[in-house]
């Protein structure tokens, strides 16, 4: 690369779409953590308990409003049609009104920035930030297997995904749940654990010649450009303190397997049993402490009609999402909606149903549900759909904010921080934690 800088000119366009991908191959063969597991400790008794988790799901065509969003707030607040299928653990989470991502507009676009909170996601120069899973995972990635997972459903490969690394690179998302399962549970032989661990190193030395190579840059560019490849350099960094304890966990044996391989599913049709099966990969990510974070982006602008059992669906998902007030798309929007509340009844019902050191799974796992779209029919990014469930809070209340002038959500984000032992005083837009919300 040197030589060939002395002898040609290379373009700003060129050398950084270079280096986004040097920075993006890496993080498909080396998503591993430090290692340097460690028990969590109470800091009053000192003993043991266990960790807490994130599992953040974006449906990103949302939910049809005037069946989710409660007609009245506080914890007295009436159920509404869709959270009357979460009527038992009622008490176990959160229902927000209200909120949003300041300057995330854009309509579809928009769901991309579900965990980042980056603004203005549509327009021409438009460049992702960290998002929260990441950032949970540069902090206390190491303390386990895999720093974070990030899964999808029917998801437009390369364009969506909900995590984001810091220098603005998307991660892609894994979409079988057999792959999850085999990377949970299935150890190599020692052949093929050696060959990873070759594979690593290269990867390692690969990351630092570039490092080294594009240093010699930095005399060359202006001021943004040189902004950004410090911005590139972190993330190297950061990818060979990975890459370098990864070689480790090649060596640790993974947890026994729990239950069968999942089979998957060949047919976008069938979204729903999609939906089940990463469910219950996020469920045994967790029981195995193999991650504290896990993001699931179900694609359904991507979906096709999809298969439900007792409702006919005559057409694709998106386009049943512009149903301008016909009266059998409403139907048919309206079933899909209910399967999905009965989905997440069913996690949390799983995620209740393991103990770990005296509480349940779902007591120490923050489940944060929503989109990125307020209305799909008219694609507003206001007023969104947005559950917490788990995590330790006290729940059993719906916090209704401003639905003309919006309360900001990463407020959340820095009360999920927070919950999860991390400093965090902002995340994006935020201007503070979550109001209403307690531990």
């Amino acid at each position: 690369m040197a030589v060939l800088l002395k002898n040609m000119s290379l373009s700003r366009r060129f050398i950084l779409r270079g280096m986004g991908v040097g920075l993006a191959l890496p993080f498909l063969d080396a998503m591993r953590p430090a290692v340097g597991r460690e028990t969590n400790r109470d800091r009053e008794t000192g003993s043991a308990v266990a960790p807490r988790r994130m599992l953040g799901i974006c449906n990103n065509l949302g939910l049809l409003p005037e069946h989710f969003f409660p007609t009245s707030a506080g914890r007295d607040y009436t159920l509404s049609p869709y959270l009357e299928t979460l009527k038992k653990h009622r008490d176990d989470f959160t229902v927000f009104s209200g909120v949003w991502h300041p300057d995330v507009d854009g309509g579809h676009p928009a769901d991309i920035c579900f965990l980042t909170a980056a603004p203005h996601p549509g327009s021409g120069g438009f460049r992702n930030t960290i998002s929260l899973d990441q950032l949970i995972a540069e902090q206390i990635g190491h303390l386990t297997r895999f720093p974070s997972m990030t899964l999808g459903v029917n998801v437009k490969q390369g364009l969506r995904s909900l995590s984001w690394t810091g220098a603005g690179v998307l991660i892609p998302c894994e979409e079988k749940p057999s792959a999850v399962y085999r990377q949970l549970f299935l150890q190599g032989s020692e052949s093929q654990v050696a060959q990873q661990v070759r594979k690593l190193e290269l990867g390692q030395s690969i990351m630092d010649s570039v490092a080294d190579q594009t240093k010699s840059l930095m005399k060359t560019l202006g001021p943004k450009d040189r902004e950004r490849v410090d911005q590139y350099l972190t993330g190297v960094r950061d990818l060979e303190q990975r890459l370098e304890a990864s070689k480790a966990w090649e060596a640790i044996p993974k947890p026994q397997p729990k239950g069968e391989q999942p089979k998957d599913p060949s047919d976008p049709k069938e979204y729903m049993d999609k939906v089940r099966l990463m469910y219950d990969m996020a469920r045994l990510t967790f029981e195995t402490d193999s991650t504290r974070a896990v993001t699931l982006m179900l694609d359904s602008v991507n979906s096709p009609a999809i298969d439900l059992h007792g409702t006919d669906i005559t057409d694709g998902y998106h386009n049943l999402s512009h149903h301008g007030k016909s009266s059998s798309k409403l139907k048919q929007l309206e079933a899909i909606d209910q399967w999905h509340m009965r989905l997440l009844d069913q996690l949390f019902s799983d995620l209740k149903g393991i103990s770990e050191n005296g509480e349940t799974l779902f007591d120490r796992t923050m489940v944060l549900y929503g989109s990125n779209l307020g209305n799909a029919n008219t694609h507003v990014t206001t007023n969104l759909p947005v559950l917490l469930a788990g995590g330790g809070f006290r729940h059993g209340q719906h916090l209704a904010f401003d639905t003309q002038n919006n309360y900001p959500l990463p407020n959340l984000f820095v009360s999920m921080l927070q919950r999860m032992g991390l400093p965090a005083e902002r995340f994006a837009t935020s201007t503070g934690t979550m109001r209403g919300l307690e531990a």
